[in-house]
């Protein structure tokens, strides 16, 4: 009986051995998704053309740097030259540098004025402060014009930084006459005409002033008051005071 009990498993356990060999090249059943898994793949196969996906690289794109500095230095088209605006009526467009002989400078100047007088020199476009010791702080200024030109003797009896500007009526309808409309009032700053500083002389309308065009320092376009630099006015304008004698010449 114990014999046939042996004989017994042993068949039993080859059978199973068999069997797990040969399920080895059984048919495996279908691989079951999920709807949310093969809904892509039914429909790639329902008859429509299936597109592949395509990756590209991303674009870098340079920056054209020549087209930009173009851009950047590329200046507005040079129009003739042509006057002023009415703001400086007369006054050639065309700007040039200041000759050096119209730079401040200390220079040997023999005369019997006293120090801190301001003698102006219309004919060579000096204006002359008297210093101690036979010298004299020489700057270059712009004079009146032909038929403005005048000479005298007064007194500073004001002074104005950043002074506003109001036209004489006589410059107004004069000025129209050729085309040149003058404001009735401009407020001081750096377009005004009087420039950055002025020093009032006596009780008549000229004036010892700045500019907002430097480049006519040197000549004669006013309408007869002493012009100079900015920087020349304000560096003049500390030194003196009201009261200086000025003598024009």
């Amino acid at each position: 009986m114990m014999k046939q009990l042996v004989l017994a498993a042993a068949l039993f356990g080859i059978f199973s051995t068999a069997a797990i060999a040969d399920d080895r090249y059984a048919t495996r059943p279908p691989v079951v998704l999920s709807p949310d898994l093969t809904a892509p793949w039914i429909n790639q196969l329902g008859g429509g053309r299936v597109r592949p996906v395509v990756y590209q690289r991303p674009v870098v794109r340079q920056p054209q740097r020549g087209i930009f500095q173009r851009r950047v230095l590329r200046q507005a088209p040079q129009a003739a030259p042509q006057t002023v605006s009415a703001i400086n009526p007369g006054i050639p467009s065309i700007r040039r540098p200041i000759e050096p002989q119209y730079l401040p400078q200390m220079v040997d100047y023999d005369t019997t004025e006293k120090p801190g007088t301001i003698v102006i020199d219309t004919n060579n476009r000096f204006l002359y402060l008297v210093m101690q010791g036979g010298k004299a702080r020489r700057y270059g200024v712009g004079v009146g014009k032909p038929g403005f030109e005048w000479a005298g003797a007064h007194k500073v009896t004001r002074k104005t930084e950043w002074p506003d500007w109001t036209p004489p009526s006589e410059m107004v309808r004069r000025e129209a006459a050729k085309g040149h409309y003058l404001p009735a009032r401009m407020d001081g700053g750096a377009e005004n005409p009087l420039g950055a500083r002025a020093m009032y002389l006596g009780s008549t309308l000229y004036r010892i002033h700045g500019t907002n065009a430097p480049w006519s320092i040197g000549s004669a376009v006013s309408s007869g008051c002493i012009r100079l630099r900015n920087e020349d006015v304000v560096d003049l304008y500390d030194r003196v005071n009201v009261g200086t004698r000025v003598i024009v010449m």
